[in-house]
């Protein structure tokens, strides 16, 4: 297995002495209350009280200025003080914020992410050792009677629909600027969006390319939200749904119109292997030698930073436990090796777009 410079000082040999580990072990073991905790110091605004006093407040300076008794304050900055999101002036008492802190408060993806994780994962998690016993998302009863979230997002409720939305648009909107180059850089008349969401994607191309032409392939309730909201968009008369369900592997692909290049975004993440492999497999049956396949993921063994790879794989056990219960987010190596047993090739790779992503252009 091979890993990026930053990933193998990391992950290859034992860097924490025995009492850094000792602390480790706590605070994982202490982890869902540090997570609540920490997200409720946002939400009280008392991380945005802290950053913005130059001296720091005191205890009773807090009380008056946030809604909170002086218990609650104390046993939420006493917390915060252990995990690491505040300091305390021992001869004045005032509480400032940490680096950690600043960034929980300020740093945009961390943010989407406790967001994402309080209101789509945090309940579902609970149902996480049956999720994987059984390989199926066993936390998303919750939520309704889908065998995918895929077959509910129009349906979630809120404010976990706008969390989900958040999470998956953040990641691929920072991606889009520099990806659309690398895709247009060879002619092309017809594009088809492989599970193009709510649309996001194929506005930009259609803004992008005044000439491109647009079809999207996704479930139909999906198209009718793609629909709902390209209405009265730029470029949205280029846009085009197919609808059909890719998990059934009679599905097959449009061939019609031909092809030059095939968009799959965020998108083969949602399947275990044995999808993926199919769904690949039905592309190539379209593509013709001057076709290419465009497959943009984060892959977690090609981040810049280790942090990025933190939330890779711990975002997999999402898609254990609320998307579908079969799928991850893949190492390069293990994509690679799907292109290749579904007849294509790779041809090249580009790394470090917008926050992580990738892009492995496939051809036949």
């Amino acid at each position: 297995m091979k890993l990026f410079p930053a990933l193998e000082q990391e992950y290859t040999r034992e860097r924490r002495s025995a009492r850094e580990a000792q602390r480790l072990a706590q605070f994982i073991a202490f982890g869902p209350i540090i997570f609540q905790v920490s997200r409720l110091m946002i939400k009280f605004g008392i991380l945005d009280l802290l950053r913005d006093s130059d001296q720091g407040l005191t205890l009773p300076e807090l009380a008056e200025k946030s809604e909170l008794s002086t218990y609650a304050l104390e046993v939420l900055l006493e917390a915060s003080l252990s995990i690491g999101t505040v300091l305390i002036d021992p001869e004045s008492e005032r509480f400032s914020l940490s680096k950690t802190g600043w960034f929980l408060l300020t740093d945009p993806s961390t943010r989407v992410n406790i967001d994402f994780n309080h209101d789509v994962n945090y309940e579902g998690w609970f149902h996480l050792e049956e999720s994987l016993k059984e390989e199926r998302p066993a936390g998303l009863a919750h939520f309704g009677p889908w065998k995918t979230v895929y077959e509910g997002l129009a349906q979630l409720p809120e404010p976990v629909r706008n969390s989900w939305f958040a999470f998956d648009h953040f990641y691929s909107d920072h991606s889009f600027d520099e990806a659309l180059p690398i895709l247009f850089e060879r002619p092309i008349r017809h594009l088809l969006d492989v599970g193009g969401n709510t649309g996001r994607w194929a506005l930009r191309c259609v803004a992008y390319n005044p000439q491109v032409e647009v079809t999207i392939l996704d479930l139909p309730q999906q198209l009718e939200l793609m629909r709902a909201q390209i209405t009265d968009q730029p470029g949205a008369e280029r846009i085009h749904g197919y609808g059909g369900n890719l998990l059934d592997p009679n599905t097959a692909f449009p061939s019609e119109p031909t092809f030059e290049a095939i968009w799959m975004s965020q998108f083969l993440d949602c399947f275990g292997e044995t999808e993926i492999r199919s769904i690949l497999e039905r592309a190539a049956r379209i593509m013709h030698p001057d076709t290419r396949l465009y497959i943009m993921e984060t892959f977690w063994d090609r981040q810049k930073f280790e942090p990025a790879t933190l939330c890779l794989t711990l975002t997999s056990l999402y898609f254990t436990a609320i998307a579908n219960g079969n799928s991850k987010m893949y190492h390069s190596e293990q994509m690679q090796r799907l292109v290749e047993s579904a007849g294509l090739q790779v041809e090249t790779i580009h790394d470090f777009l917008g926050w992580g992503h990738s892009i492995m252009v496939c051809k036949k």
